[in-house]
């Protein structure tokens, strides 16, 4: 589906739209994306490179890293990606010249180019496109002798200062004052604003098709579907199960590097299979659930989520994990098997917990917490304390979805990292207790104290402030 924009005052509909284009004596300036092309030709461009998934990793880092911010902006975001597709992957171009006659023969807007063949029509192509790539595109639609007015790679201007700026220096001002307009973009509208006929056509055929949308990477369902613009990874995993797992396990290890980096492949491993319980979390809501709580992202989602890829995935990075956490040592086959039988329970505990209702499922989540924060210990050792510490936050997890789930229609406003530093204080005294004082003497328990007291900063700060004793004057409301 071909998103949408704001309304602007120039929106007409296809029909008198061709009717201008074929009534108008003046030059007809024409948009190309989703208007002529009924995709996105930077889109396709980048859609083109080979091998898939490596641009589609340069592609994600790219959108870590956001360089744009420095070159202005959002506007600016495909020359960067454009420019790294075809300083990497060279041979693009030539693979986009020969793809061009396919996609133009099956994406040409028809009926916009029925009008365009009138005797003495002689269409400007005016577009943010980018040269290279528009050309061989054009002349494939059918118009090898159009004027064509596209951006340059080779500097950020063109994209910063818009397409009127772009179409005055090449065409003059003269031009563009008699001009007729036609373009689906509300972006456009200083260009609309300048010209004779302007004319804005959001084309029901028209399809953005994301690039590299059809390649599997772990974490892209989490990040662009099921937690879009949260940063889950980061914040949700990396700052929370995996810091848990480090901790807990790491003073046992021979070799700290290579046992985080095993555990690294491991993580990837198991979100592999984890994320594919959220996509059939997801699906099974959208076809049994009476309200369903889906994303806007999920009804065109722009991410592949095949059944086996995540699996080919998660026993590769596995196998690699056992390797590089065995190291020096031969890994044994029983360490394969044990890990393939826990990625094989996890998938089956989602999917049943998926089938059930949603008062039954507050049990099953715990059991889904459990195996988030507990997998690794199949294939690693962990002290008494890392024990502790992973119940605490297997527990913490669990509370708030109780609390939706038999208290409201919305997730809880809990202090999270504050009630997980309780339940570890309190798990650690109960340890402490039965054991003695040695499980919590060692850099371990310090190590997981300090973090839990680090992530609950802020709620702690914010109890101590807001508490009150009811035994004071100062604290009693006044009358």
């Amino acid at each position: 589906m071909k998103y949408t924009e704001a309304m602007t005052p120039y929106d007409v509909s296809p029909e008198v739209a061709i009717g201008a284009i074929l009534s108008h004596g003046g030059p007809v300036l024409l948009d190309l994306d989703e208007t002529l092309y009924l995709r996105n030709s930077t889109e396709d461009f980048i859609d083109s490179a080979r091998p898939p998934l490596l641009a589609l990793l340069l592609m994600r880092m790219l959108d870590v890293i956001k360089p744009w911010r420095w070159t202005g902006g959002e506007t600016t975001r495909d020359v960067w990606r454009v420019r790294l597709i075809s300083t990497c992957f060279p041979w693009t171009g030539n693979r986009w010249k020969n793809r061009v006659v396919v996609l133009a023969k099956n994406f040409t807007n028809l009926r916009l180019m029925a009008a365009l063949k009138t005797p003495g029509m002689t269409p400007i192509i005016a577009t943010a496109g980018f040269r290279p790539i528009v050309a061989p595109l054009v002349a494939a639609l059918g118009l090898p002798q159009a004027r064509i007015v596209a951006t340059r790679l080779s500097t950020f201007d063109d994209r910063r200062e818009g397409k009127l700026h772009l179409a005055i220096g090449a065409l003059g001002g003269d031009t563009v004052r008699r001009a007729l307009v036609l373009t689906d973009s509300a972006q456009d509208l200083t260009l609309l604003d300048a010209c004779a006929r302007p004319l804005r056509v959001v084309w029901p055929e028209a399809r953005l098709h994301h690039a590299l949308s059809g390649v599997y990477l772990p974490g892209q369902y989490l990040t662009q579907v099921k937690r879009p613009g949260a940063r889950y990874i980061v914040r949700g995993i990396l700052q929370e199960d995996f810091a848990f797992w480090i901790l807990s396990s790491i003073a046992l290890a021979a070799l700290p590097v290579l046992h985080i980096l095993g555990l690294c492949f491991l993580l990837v491993s198991f979100w592999a299979i984890y994320e594919r319980g959220y996509v059939d979390n997801d699906l099974i809501a959208a076809r049994l659930e009476d309200n369903p709580k889906l994303t806007a992202e999920f009804l065109d989602s722009p991410v592949a989520t095949p059944r086996w890829q995540p699996w080919i995935w998660a026993l590769v990075c596995g196998a690699i994990a056992i390797v590089v956490l065995r190291w020096p040592a031969a890994p044994v086959p029983a360490d394969f098997a044990v890990w393939a039988m826990v990625l094989l329970a996890t998938y089956g505990w989602f999917s049943m917990y998926n089938r059930f209702d949603k008062q039954t499922r507050v049990w099953m989540y715990a059991g889904l917490q459990f195996a988030r924060n507990t997998a690794f210990v199949a294939l690693v050792p962990i002290g008494l304390i890392g024990a502790v510490a992973l119940g605490a936050n297997v527990l913490a997890k669990w509370l708030p979805y109780y609390v939706y789930r038999f208290g409201g229609k919305d997730w809880p406003e809990a202090p999270f990292h504050l009630i997980r530093l309780l339940f570890f204080v309190v798990l650690a005294l109960l340890l402490g207790f039965s054991q003695g004082p040695s499980p919590l003497l060692n850099w371990t328990a310090l190590a997981l104290l300090t973090w839990n007291v680090f992530r609950a900063r802020q709620e702690l700060a914010t109890a101590l402030v807001t508490a009150r004793r009811l035994d004071r004057t100062d604290a009693r409301p006044p009358p």
